[in-house]
């Protein structure tokens, strides 16, 4: 498969720049996966196309203020550093994007917030990250909370004027460089209306990484490596969207990460397995989905691998068919745009 075959045009006024006053308030494009007809609902709409006995699941990722802005301390030249992944086994030690990288060397020391923080870069990685450690007084996250900077895609080119809005309501724990999107919809009325329908919530975690956001550079899909995104399922979780499974409820992922968690622990029988390690799954189509029955997610940058994995649900054609529809309807794209329901 070509990854050509994934492209659309988008007009660039269709990229939401803001988020709206009220999360629920966004438009819904439901699409039948199975006849490609297509709806246009309002997103606190959603609890219409559950049933009781489903199973909703959600991403309870929480978003790293991981962008710092700083100095090197030798020189007082401008740095810029995001935090990628935390490195077990390592106090305070980061895989991490420097930039300017040519002038951050091995032994090189950065400086945030006048000091509060420093970072001295250990290595730099065969893949050109820098691997960071962090000297400083306190408690880490409270100074990262009060230095960094949300680390919002390269699309958005408008200042954040709440963090929060980049946090889905449900946030619990820190570690992700992006948020879980389709999640920032919900609100936490909209979570308690679901809930009294007879619908169960599973909250499972993946750490989202800026890979998500990288773009495929080969031109055949099936030669994309995917990068690697640290997951937990907890026994309750499995629990819950086990018995789902077994009295013909439908499980529901919320979200493109929560997606991938679950087809990542799903043993073959379709049952979800309660633990944690790493996953680098890449969704396409041809994929027989073990556990997944319908997805909300928002909608996806061209040639991406998200398209890829929305088309393996849904199929190709339907998918590029009801983004067109979107584009003709005025949907707005990306993080902070509106939602899609695959049923």
């Amino acid at each position: 498969m070509q990854v050509s075959d994934y492209d659309y045009i988008l007009p660039p006024e269709l990229i939401a720049q803001d988020p709206l006053a009220d999360r629920s308030a966004s438009r819904l494009l439901v699409l039948d996966k199975q006849s490609g007809a297509v709806s246009h609902r309002i997103f606190r709409d959603i609890p219409a196309f559950l049933a009781p006995g489903d199973c909703l699941v959600i991403n309870n990722t929480r978003v790293l203020p991981a962008r710092l802005l700083g100095v090197r301390k030798d020189t007082g030249a401008s740095v810029e550093l995001l935090l990628l992944k935390r490195l077990e086994g390592e106090s305070h030690t980061w895989e991490s994007l420097v930039k300017p990288g040519k002038k951050c060397r091995t032994g090189a020391v950065l400086s945030f917030g006048d000091g509060l923080l420093e970072a001295e870069i250990l290595e730099v990685m065969e893949s050109g990250n820098r691997r960071v450690q962090f000297h400083f007084q306190g408690i880490f996250e409270e100074i990262l909370d009060r230095l960094g900077e949300m680390p919002l895609p390269p699309y958005i080119t408008h200042q954040l004027k709440d963090k929060e809005r980049y946090q889905t309501v449900y946030a619990k724990y820190d570690g992700s460089a992006a948020a879980p999107t389709a999640g920032l919809h919900f609100t936490r009325p909209l979570l308690e209306e679901i809930r009294n329908k007879g619908v169960s919530v599973a909250e499972i975690t993946l750490h989202v990484g800026l890979g998500t956001f990288r773009p495929v550079k080969a031109e055949v899909v099936e030669e994309h490596q995917m990068h690697s995104e640290y997951y937990e399922v907890s026994q309750e979780a499995a629990e819950l969207i086990n018995a789902a499974r077994k009295n013909g409820g439908r499980v529901i992922a919320v979200g493109t990460t929560s997606c991938r968690t679950l087809e990542s622990a799903a043993g073959a029988d379709g049952f979800l397995k309660a633990g944690s390690g790493w996953t680098d799954i890449f969704i396409y189509p041809g994929y027989d989905f073990k556990l997944v029955d319908a997805l909300i997610t928002n909608f996806h940058l061209p040639k991406s691998t998200l398209v890829m994995l929305v088309s393996a649900l849904a199929g190709r054609e339907h998918i590029l068919a009801a983004y067109e529809e979107a584009i003709r309807e005025r949907y707005r794209f990306f993080s902070f745009g509106d939602a899609m329901l695959i049923l």
